[in-house]
């Protein structure tokens, strides 16, 4: 991370990723280890079993859907993807046309239809910590009983910027007895959490299911 920069304000990162859609999306493929992939795999293993269905995931935050929405994809995960950035939609639009992918502000989403996994990675803590406090109950009302929400935090309470390419971002995190507290006034369980995971990159990631 950065220190904070005047640029880096919460306001900013819509347009940011819509200015630099192309390079967001070079950036996070080309060379890199795929250090998610056994934190989706327990995320996948926690989607609600139903017999003749298909599990159908919604990708809050989805990017170019690469590498998350593609992963679950080649899991035979139905995805649906919404995203605040026009030049990212239209990136998952062309690489998986056969997806519902949505322009869309997470902070007001209303989908009218509920999934069995939500995923929010590395978008969520873009929000500041009063909009990430009203992210809860719209994670509740977008989740069938029993569906499996995973999204990534910062490890304490406060602000911090990062860069893409040469543009400062803007991150903040309420600390662990906060979230837990918000899962559980929402219905959710925590079925693993883990600060600075290295062996994902340094992320702190939570895992919880709902019960209801």
């Amino acid at each position: 991370m950065v220190n904070s920069p005047k640029s880096a304000l919460p306001e900013n990162i819509i347009g940011i990723y819509e200015r630099r859609a192309h390079e967001f999306d070079q950036d996070r493929v080309n060379g890199k280890i795929f250090f998610e992939k056994d934190w989706l795999d327990l995320f996948i293993n926690h989607l609600p079993k139903k017999p003749d269905a298909t599990p159908s995931v919604l990708d809050i935050g989805c990017g170019s859907a690469r590498p998350i929405a593609r992963y679950l994809l080649r899991n035979k995960i139905k995805v649906s993807g919404v995203d605040s950035s026009n030049a990212m939609i239209a990136l998952c639009q062309e690489r998986f046309p056969d997806n519902a992918w949505t322009v869309a502000d997470m902070r007001t989403l209303s989908l009218g239809e509920t999934f069995d996994g939500l995923i929010a990675w590395d978008s969520f803590f873009h929000l500041t910590r009063d909009d990430q406090r009203a992210m809860f109950a719209i994670f509740k009302a977008h989740a069938n009983p029993g569906a499996a929400l995973m999204f990534t935090s910062g490890h304490y309470n406060g602000e911090a910027f990062g860069a893409l390419r040469d543009e400062a971002l803007y991150h903040s995190s309420l600390d662990e007895t906060e979230y837990r507290t918000l899962l559980g006034a929402n219905g959710f369980k925590v079925i693993k959490h883990t600060a600075q995971d290295p062996a994902c990159g340094g992320h702190t990631v939570w895992l919880a299911q709902i019960v209801r």
